[in-house]
């Protein structure tokens, strides 16, 4: 494929990025920094210039921890201002709850009561400033909210001091009338041994406790739920179903192991096929299932400069956009079409019972038992999901048209 066939980027695309994420200087555990600071106003102006729409960002990644509010506030009015030069939005805001040293044993589930309220404060404070900016979501990670000792933990209680910490801030943006959700984003170990809510099936049991679980829902993450050894597009679709996708993270992940945050589709690249094809097709009527921005949670590889960085950013969109279209071709293609038909792909959403049937008509119902030919499944009525797979398998290598 010649470059000049790849998709350009627009903000239409709702393409973004965190601040931490281009502004990753490569430092990992075992080494320092690879490249300098990345000034945000430089930073936002690039992704403008690549056809991203948006910019999200933790508190401390804008201004340092303990920052007084006099260089808090500059950093803010360098970011509106550039903002307004370039067009770009603020559509998600987090906070850092998991950098400084305070932060060591968590935030919300501290066994420290003191952290906890001081957790909750800088919150409130980065909740004012998401919905100053106009963001939409906010995120909540916590990378730190776990333990490595069973014993240093009394899990039940850090359940209920999370669901406490998450009731007030419910109980904070209605009051105030702010235009916020907030999106839990799983993860199940690292930098914690085990850390709370570790998957999107965790994260959905413990919404349903809360005050308000109309105003919560998740963020998903490819390389967190893969970390996991779960199929990250499987995942999507039951937060679709509990209609909880609420903000989305994009990234690469190659197998179970540290969290690589690579370019989005450099992992597992069928499940990057098949997650698009979802949020892009998998609606009602054949449309778009997720509306909200295709946030990418990545970082630029340790081993690039400043160019790579920005190589980097794009390869996310591209990526992205190179898999919408093979997704597209996909499902108009007439074979295709066939194959999920004679695979019964449709027939999974025909119910099971009947209109207004009861168990006692499903009972009196003797084809659905006594004359029933479950012998005839020996050898033979195969689904075809091999055949389906590989008519995915060419569509996403460009094989088929």
């Amino acid at each position: 494929m010649s470059t000049s066939s790849v998709p350009t980027p627009t903000p239409a695309d709702k393409f973004s990025f965190g601040l931490w994420t281009i502004g990753y200087n490569g430092a990992d555990p075992f080494g320092g920094p690879t490249r300098p600071a990345l000034d945000v106003v430089h930073g936002v102006e690039k992704i403008a210039e690549l056809g991203a729409y948006g910019l999200t960002f933790h508190d401390d990644d804008l201004f340092a921890f303990g920052s007084t509010d006099a260089e808090r506030q500059k950093q803010i009015d360098r970011l509106k201002g550039v903002l307004a030069d370039t067009g770009v939005i603020v559509p998600m805001v987090t906070t850092n709850l998991f950098s400084a040293p305070v932060f060591k044993d968590g935030g919300f589930t501290s066994n420290d009561r003191q952290v906890r309220r001081f957790a909750l404060r800088k919150v409130l404070r980065n909740v004012d400033l998401a919905a100053e900016l106009g963001a939409k979501t906010f995120v909540m990670w916590g990378g730190r909210e776990g333990a490595e000792y069973d014993a240093a933990k009394d899990v039940r209680a850090a359940l209920e001091r999370y669901r406490e910490a998450v009731n007030l801030l419910g109980d904070y943006v209605t009051d105030k009338g702010y235009d916020i959700r907030f999106a839990i984003e799983p993860k199940p170990n690292e930098p914690r041994g085990d850390i709370l809510l570790p998957t999107v099936g965790h994260a959905l049991a413990f919404i349903e406790s809360l005050e308000r679980p109309e105003l919560v829902g998740v963020n998903p993450e490819v390389g967190h739920e893969q970390m996991a050894g779960l199929n990250f597009a499987a995942g999507i679709a039951q937060a679709l179903y509990h209609g909880k996708l609420y903000h989305i993270d994009l990234n690469g992940q190659r197998g179970i192991k540290y969290d690589q945050d690579l370019v989005f589709g450099h992992g597992d690249l069928h499940n990057a096929f098949a997650l698009v094809d979802l949020l892009e097709n998998g609606g009602p009527n054949g449309g778009p299932s997720y509306e909200g921005p295709r946030h990418f949670d990545y970082k630029p590889s340790r081993t690039e400069d400043e160019s790579g960085v920005w190589d980097s950013a794009s390869a996310n969109m591209r990526t992205y956009l190179m898999l919408k279209e093979r997704a597209a071709a996909f499902r108009a293609d007439p074979e295709v079409q066939e194959a999920l038909a004679a695979a019964k792909v449709p027939e999974l959403s025909t119910p099971t019972l009947n209109a207004g049937e009861s168990y006692n008509d499903l009972l009196a119902d003797k084809s659905a038992y006594e004359d029933f030919d479950a012998s005839a499944y020996f050898g033979a009525k195969g689904f075809g999901f091999v055949r389906l797979q590989q008519l995915a398998t060419e569509h996403l290598l460009g094989a088929r048209s």
